[in-house]
Parts: C-alpha cells; sequence; structure tokens
C-alpha cells in the first residue's frame, strides 16, 4: 500500500464510529495474485524479482484498493508450522499444502523453540524483505504490517486439526503448553519481520480461524490468553488486526479485550448484529461475501452487495472488505466494481459528514 492508504487505514481502525471516506481494504496473497500476474507459485516463493513485481502489478493495477498486509513475504499457510517439523508440499500451480507429522506429545517440553531467523521458511520470507524492502519504498509504497499465523492455527498444523480438538476436552494443560510454544512462535516470527523491515512497521496481522472452532469456556481459557498475550508484545499504539472467516461467535465481543482494534470475520454474524455486540469497540473489516458473491458473483452483484454492506450500522466503524482473503478465483472486474460502490457510497456521504451530519 502507499503511505497514505496506511493513514487512511489507521484513522479507520482507530475511529469510535464510521470513518469517511470508508476505505477498501482487501487481504491478498498466495492464492490470488501468482495467477493474476501469470506466474507459477514456484516463482512467486522462490524468485524474488518475480515476487516483486507481481505485488506492484497488483498495487498499480488496482490503486484504488488498500492490499492488505501489503507485499506480503508468505508461503501459504507454512511458514511457521514450517519450522516446527511440517511437511511443506509445494506445487506450481496451487498454494502449498501442510501435512503434520506424527510427534508424541508426551517429548513436548524436549521441542527446542524455532528461531524465525534460521528455521524453516521463515528465513525465505525474510531475505525476499531483506533484499527488497529499499526497492519497495524507492516504488513508493510501504510495509507498514507484519503478519503471521496465530498460535492456534500454528498448533493445528503440528498437531492435526482433530488432534488438537480432542486435546483440547481432554488434555488442557498438556495444550496449554503447546500454545505457549507456539504464541512464542507467533511473536518470535512478528518482531524479525519487524527488525528487517524498521521504523515503517506500525501493525500486526494474525490470522487464526482455528479460534473459531472452539466454544466461548474453551477460548477464555485456552485462546483469549495467548492472543492477548501477542497484543501486549508489541507497542500500544500499533494498530492490531485479527482474521477470522471461521466464526467468530463464540468470541466476537471479548476480541477488543485481547488488544485488537480491527477484525476481518467470514458472513456470520452480519454486520448489523456484529456491531450492536461490539458497541464501536471494535472495527469491522468486511463484509462482502468472497465465494458466493466475490468469486461466482457478476460485478453488479458484487457492487449490490458492497453497498449493502456499507448501509448497514452506520454508526460502526467500517472497513469494506471481503469477509475473509481474496479468494483464488475471485474476477478482476469483481473487485473493480467493489472500490465503484465504496467510491459512490462516500461520495454520496462524505460531504453530509464534513457538514457534521449523522451520515
Amino acid at each position: 500500500m502507499r503511505p497514505e492508504q496506511w493513514q487512511q487505514f489507521k484513522a479507520a481502525a482507530r475511529q469510535p464510529g464510521r470513518h469517511y471516506p470508508v476505505p477498501l481494504a482487501l487481504i491478498v496473497d498466495c492464492p490470488w495474485i501468482p495467477a493474476y500476474a501469470g506466474i507459477s507459485h514456484w516463482d512467486y516463493f522462490f524468485d524474488p524479482e518475480a515476487w516483486f513485481e507481481a505485488n506492484r502489478k497488483v498495487l498499480e493495477d488496482f490503486p484504488e484498493v488498500i492490499w492488505f498486509p501489503s507485499w506480503w513475504s508468505e508461503l501459504g499457510m507454512g511458514a511457521e508450522p514450517s519450522a516446527l517439523g511440517t511437511r511443506m508440499r509445494i506445487y506450481p500451480g496451487r498454494i502449498p499444502d501442510v501435512e503434520h507429522l506424527p510427534f508424541p506429545m508426551e517429548e513436548l517440553e524436549r521441542l527446542t523453540p524455532p528461531d524465525p531467523r534460521t528455521d524453516g521458511y521463515m528465513a525465505l520470507c525474510l531475505y525476499r524483505y531483506k533484499r527488497l524492502k529499499d526497492r519497495i519504498r524507492q516504488a513508493g509504497y510501504c510495509v507498514p504490517v507484519v503478519a503471521a499465523r496465530g498460535p492456534l492455527t500454528i498448533a493445528s498444523f503440528f498437531r492435526g486439526v482433530t488432534e488438537l480438538m480432542t486435546d483440547i476436552v481432554d488434555h488442557p494443560e498438556r495444550t496449554k503448553r503447546l500454545f505457549d510454544l507456539t504464541t512464542d512462535l507467533c511473536i518470535g516470527w512478528l518482531k524479525a519481520q519487524a527488525e528487517v523491515l524498521g521504523e515503517q512497521v506500525e501493525g500486526i496481522l494474525i490470522l487464526d480461524d482455528l479460534v473459531g472452532f472452539v466454544g466461548r469456556r474453551h477460548y477464555q481459557e485456552l485462546a483469549h490468553p495467548y492472543l492477548k498475550r501477542i497484543c501486549q508484545a508489541f507497542p500500544s499504539e500499533w494498530i492490531k488486526v485479527f482474521h477470522n472467516d471461521a466464526s467468530v461467535a463464540a468470541c466476537l465481543d471479548l476480541l477488543p479485550d485481547a488488544g485488537f482494534h480491527v477484525l476481518n470475520w467470514g458472513l456470520q454474524p452480519g454486520v448489523e448484529a456484529a456491531a450492536i455486540r461490539l458497541e464501536k469497540r471494535l472495527c469491522l473489516m468486511g463484509n462482502v461475501p468472497p465465494l458466493e458473491v466475490g468469486v461466482r458473483g457478476t460485478p453488479d452483484q458484487v457492487y449490490a452487495a458492497a453497498i449493502q454492506a456499507l448501509d448497514q450500522a452506520p454508526y460502526h466503524p467500517l472497513i469494506l472488505s471481503f469477509g475473509g482473503a481474496t479468494t483464488t478465483g475471485t474476477p478482476p472486474d469483481n473487485i473493480r466494481a467493489m472500490a465503484r460502490a465504496v467510491g459512490d457510497f462516500n461520495a454520496r456521504h462524505a460531504p453530509a459528514e464534513r457538514r457534521g451530519a449523522e451520515p
């Protein structure tokens, strides 16, 4: 994103009510960018020049969009769990697979903490930043946000989803030790990225769909403390964004207390219901359906869905986005339709807001 776009995002994230103009911000990474740029995933992951040009093409072709978190150096879901001994399968034409390998949980205490600077594919992602951060800045862009998978998601790739859900119920104390390890890995990974990128970093993005797999009691005991620890590891003035498009029904009203400022969530609850529960304590980032509308819909349907999301809960802070990441197969014209919708909406509402009227 451009520096002025980051200022727009920050203003919307911190506003106690609806901020005008409403930004359009879309999470984008390897499921969408290589195909749009016409390159293989191998090139995108392993050729720094191809990665740079692909990201620049997206930013130049869609200047109205805040691509978030901007110049994301990642390797699908695999950067963090690759440092814990998971198996990565990397294909030329699609996102990688991450396979957990059998591990005796009784030996968990002997597992050495990973070093993001040397272990797994995190080192490759850091190399991209080290090599290209000056060129990114010289091109007029910034990388103000660093990203990491959250502690439950990292643990699910290490342990397996079914096994982890069983552990949460049957072995909560052992599971807490695993979450201590994955939380430290998450924090260390974010700090390593921020160290390479320098003072331009002013925010974090935590992606943890597995938080949506547990009920409220287990969230409070086995997720909330670790998410809060991550947020508290970074300056209070930084913007903290949480992505979970599985379900936030059990924890929605608790996320502000964890330290987050922005939530990118799925389709349930809707904007109005989420706003009622949050009472302006958290900026919502959504809520255009990413698959049914974003991928399968026409530009007119995307435009209508975007206007509908913008019209809901007009008193509540909102950043227009998909209800999740930019999904594989999303047509570029549908993204342009979202940009037209937010542009038209802002043109109608910004003048009234400047006069001090209720939007």
